[in-house]
């Protein structure tokens, strides 16, 4: 029998919970062992609820409790999750977790404890919830060289920008309906300004570059000032706009992004709408490869975990190899990386030489016009460095869109 423990009882923590005690047979049978919950850590109580009979109050019962053979931690954020972790790791437990906070910032570290302990530090449901794509970087696609990885890695986000792009409706309008309908928190800061899916990237290029990416080098926009008549464009284009996290290989150099992206009809990415994610990656040899699924939400999410709870069964006394080194990647300049980029502007009429100080500045562009848009100006720009982009676009008043451009 092998015994677990999960700390923290909110959506994934019950959700794993459930799982398990759904699907306890088959789970049991591709472990190879019988696996029992026999501890939840939560500061709350849960009357009437089964779990309240296996629910503790402090991680030491867990910690020193020899039978508990592996972590579950579902608490998010940093801490106490990064110390309760460590903790378990020392001493000779295996963790499995779907924080991507935690990863981002620690994976590096714990997983070398991991290595040294001769346990397991998993995380397959911090990126993607139920879609597997941790795992195959670490094992499927490792004849590869990988030299891009681009991403669909937030569901509200992608929500929120189906909904516009399908109903015409404003931002706030469309962010208010997805909190009511609980795809957006009441605090939506993480997701709509972008820090989650720049979380989640930098913990897919730490993957592929086998060091350590700091999200915070990361350059992050989110869709705030993303608008309808945005979307009047991109339609006319066949194009879509998506909230896309990025990573690329130059010159063995990674430059890495997170923004909201024009991408046209053959995008890899076009037909991942809604509450799904979806992950393109490209290997010199494999070429390109996509992963699709829900990215988010209870099941999902749990199921991620305890896939890597079988996993940390499987190994059980065996340490599973994973490159990420502690010493730091040094990713590429963001003002070097290029992107061709879609404008929108106060149309000056004809008295005036705007068309003429644009091609001075951008050189030839494309113009697009969109029905029942008055007074814009509308282009798309040649590929240029994200330098030479904002030295040129300063010299122009009333512009009131960028968008980058992938078609």
């Amino acid at each position: 029998m092998v015994n677990i423990a999960v700390l923290g009882y909110g959506t994934v923590g019950s959700g794993v919970v459930e799982v398990i005690n759904t699907n306890h047979d088959s789970i049991n049978k591709k472990a190879g062992d019988d696996i029992k919950i026999k501890y939840v850590l939560d500061l709350r109580d849960f009357e009437g609820d089964p779990v309240q009979e296996i629910l503790v109050h402090d991680f030491n019962i867990i910690l020193e409790d020899k039978d508990v053979d592996i972590v579950v931690e579902v608490m998010g954020g940093v801490e106490p999750a990064y110390t309760f972790t460590k903790q378990s790791l020392l001493a000779g437990k295996s963790v499995c977790t779907s924080n991507k906070e935690l990863v981002a910032k620690h994976g590096a570290e714990l997983l070398a404890i991991a290595k040294k302990e001769n346990v397991n530090f998993l995380f397959e449901a911090s990126v993607g919830g139920g879609i597997p794509i941790i795992r195959p970087l670490n094992s499927s696609l490792t004849a590869d060289e990988i030299t891009e990885i681009t991403g669909i890695l937030n569901g509200t986000t992608n929500y929120i920008l189906t909904e516009m792009s399908e109903k015409g409706a404003a931002f706030e309008d469309v962010l208010k309906d997805a909190q009511d309908k609980g795809y957006a928190e009441r605090n939506p800061e993480a997701d709509v300004e972008g820090y989650d899916a720049c979380r989640k990237i930098a913990i897919l290029t730490s993957l592929v570059a086998g060091s350590q990416v700091d999200y915070e080098d990361i350059h992050t926009e989110g869709i705030t000032k993303i608008t309808d008549v945005d979307f009047k464009y991109a339609k006319e284009l066949n194009a879509s706009i998506k909230l896309l996290g990025m990573s690329k290989k130059v010159d063995n150099t990674f430059y890495s992004m997170v923004a909201p992206f024009m991408i046209g009809k053959d995008h890899p990415l076009i037909g991942v709408n809604g509450v799904f994610n979806g992950i393109f990656v490209h290997g010199n040899v494999l070429d390109d490869v996509m992963f699709y699924g829900r990215g988010a939400g209870k099941l999902p999410t749990a199921s991620a975990v305890v896939s890597d709870v079988v996993d940390a069964v499987k190994h059980k006394g065996t340490n599973i190899m994973t490159i990420w080194e502690e010493r730091k990647t040094n990713l590429g300049l963001f003002e070097e990386f290029e992107n061709r980029f879609f404008v929108r502007m106060k149309d000056k009429g004809l008295d005036d030489n705007q068309m003429l100080d644009i091609k001075n500045e951008f050189g030839d562009v494309l113009y697009v016009k969109a029905s029942d848009v008055k007074e814009e100006l509308a282009f798309i720009t040649g590929p240029m460095n994200e330098s030479v982009f904002a030295e040129h676009i300063a010299n122009f008043d009333d512009v009131y869109s960028v968008i980058r451009i992938d078609f």
